[in-house]
This record gives structure tokens, C-alpha cells and sequence, in this order.
């Protein structure tokens, strides 16, 4: 078994004239065939990270490997694909004819065509090879990153804010995309300012604030707890032990403790309770709780 897709030990990057550290020690590894998603509240990092990890920039310490291949390496190039944020065509040219220009870098000769239409295939965009890429809607043009980022033999694709401008069908189909693309064995790491698309997609979270991995694990995991929404009559002044006041009353992560003795507390301490329910926390949530997010 080869070295996994992508392993980063310890990335250090400082910007700005203070040097703040908006990549503070970073050590992840990615699997093949895993989607990842990476979160955080705004200024956690999440660019400059993927940024480090694609050979964009160069880290102030740490070490990045692509397939055990240095990040700056001929090889790595390779074997690594990237989607920057709102990526740019060049109008005139039609979807067949962007992915047959970047092909040129991968195979010779009429190996392109295959390569191309493989990509095509995989994206989920064959059937319009002839758009010229300034006519695409904002769905057609972020799988068309994809397909260009996933072109060649690739082992890891960075996307960062895939999601940006889309509606849901279009979510749809590019999550839809991301899994074939891991079906195959490539690893994705997803980048999102908009939890809700990644909870969709991705089996992993990783979780970034203020440079730092806080949270890094199986999604199902870090949204498996249960949450008890309470909405009362009036919101209270100080809500009970382990509750926090929401625009419509109250609501708690339930852990060990039972909906009947959340309730109980919540009329131990009089409040007028209209209605409850229980839904499972959301990355949203998770986010939104961070020091770097307050």
C-alpha cells in the first residue's frame, strides 16, 4: 500500500505585520477515496490552508506531501488538482476546448480526447462539450473547475468554495460529482464558508479556528447529538442550567440526559413551554460556537 494522498505535518504560515499565525500548526492526512469537508468561521484559515496544501504557498513551517511527493515537486503537480474560489474561463471558448488545453499538460496526442471526455463523464457535463464556457450557468461552470482540477492521474482534488452562487439542484449535482470523483479513489478535500452543502457530501469534518484544527473526525459523529428546541410564550431573562435563549425560547444538546428531564427543568424554573422538539445539531451550530466565530 502507497503513502496516503496527501499528509501535512505542522504547517505553519504567518501573515500580515503582525505574523499572525493564519495557519497555526496544521497536521491532517487524507484517504483515498474520502471527501473531507473543511469548516470554520470567517478568518479561520481555510484558504490559506488549502493554499499551503496545493503548493500555492509556501509554508513558514511543516512539511506538506502529495502521495509522499514534496507539495512543490514536479511529481505532486501531478498527482494533485486544484479548484480555486470563483475560477475564470476564457469566454469564447467552449467547455471541450478548456479541458483539451489543460489535457496538453497531461497526455500526448489523441490520448487528449479520451482524457477530456473522461473528465466530461465524470463531472456529469457531457452532454454540453459545446457551450462556450461564458454561456454557462453557475452549476456548469463550478463542474467544469472540477473537471479541470480532476483532468490526469490525480490522487487528491482541493476545492475551495465550490458551493458559491448555486442553488440546491446544482448543490445536488456537484456533491453528486464529488462522490464518483471518490468512487474512483481520489481523495477531496471541500472548502465552504456555507456549512449546509458539506454536510451533504462529506463523510469527514475538519473543523478550523483562528489557524488551528479544532475538530477532526467522522461527520456523523460531530452531528450526532441531539438538540431540544423549546419554544415558549415569552423568552426568559436567565435561562436554566445547560440552555442557552434563542429569538424563540430555549434549547439545549441533550447528551445522556432525556427529553422528560430537560422538559422538567424547564418547568422547574417556570417557564411557559408552547411547544418542543427534537433535531440533530448541524455544522452550522458547531461553527457558530467557536471563539473565532464570536
Amino acid at each position: 500500500m502507497g503513502p496516503p494522498p496527501l499528509t501535512a505535518a505542522a504547517l505553519v504560515w504567518r501573515c500580515g505585520r503582525a505574523r499572525r499565525r493564519a495557519v497555526d500548526g496544521v497536521s491532517i492526512e487524507l484517504l483515498p477515496g474520502e471527501i473531507a469537508a473543511l469548516a470554520g468561521p470567517h478568518g479561520a484559515g481555510k484558504t490559506a490552508l488549502l493554499d499551503l496544501l496545493g503548493g500555492r504557498r509556501r509554508p513558514h513551517a511543516g512539511s506538506v506531501l502529495v502521495a509522499g511527493h514534496g507539495a512543490h515537486s514536479v511529481a505532486a503537480r501531478r498527482l494533485l488538482g486544484f479548484a480555486p474560489d470563483g475560477p475564470v474561463f476564457p469566454p469564447g471558448l467552449t467547455v471541450r476546448e478548456v479541458l483539451e488545453y489543460f489535457a496538453r499538460y497531461h497526455v500526448r496526442g489523441v490520448r487528449r480526447r479520451a482524457l477530456v471526455a473522461r473528465a466530461l463523464e465524470l463531472v456529469g457535463i457531457d452532454c454540453a462539450p459545446a457551450l462556450r464556457t461564458g454561456m454557462l450557468a453557475a452549476g456548469l461552470r463550478a463542474r467544469l473547475a472540477l473537471a479541470q482540477a480532476a483532468l490526469g492521474d490525480r490522487r487528491v482534488v482541493l476545492l475551495d468554495e465550490p458551493f458559491t452562487g448555486l442553488d440546491d439542484p446544482s448543490r445536488r449535482a456537484l456533491g453528486a460529482a464529488f462522490q464518483r470523483l471518490a468512487d474512483s479513489g481520489v481523495a477531496l478535500l471541500v472548502a465552504s464558508r456555507d456549512p449546509t452543502p458539506l454536510e451533504r457530501v462529506a463523510t469527514r469534518a475538519i473543523v478550523l479556528d483562528r489557524g488551528r484544527v479544532v475538530r477532526d473526525g467522522a461527520m456523523a459523529t460531530l452531528l450526532g447529538r441531539r438538540v431540544l428546541e423549546v419554544l415558549l410564550d415569552r423568552s426568559p431573562t436567565v435561562a436554566p442550567p445547560g440552555f442557552r435563549v434563542t429569538p424563540t425560547g430555549v434549547e439545549t444538546e441533550l447528551g445522556e440526559t432525556s427529553v422528560e428531564a430537560a422538559l422538567a427543568l424547564c418547568q422547574a424554573y417556570r417557564l411557559a413551554v408552547r411547544a418542543s422538539r427534537v433535531r440533530e445539531r448541524s455544522l452550522d451550530e458547531v461553527i457558530a460556537r467557536l471563539p473565532g466565530a464570536r
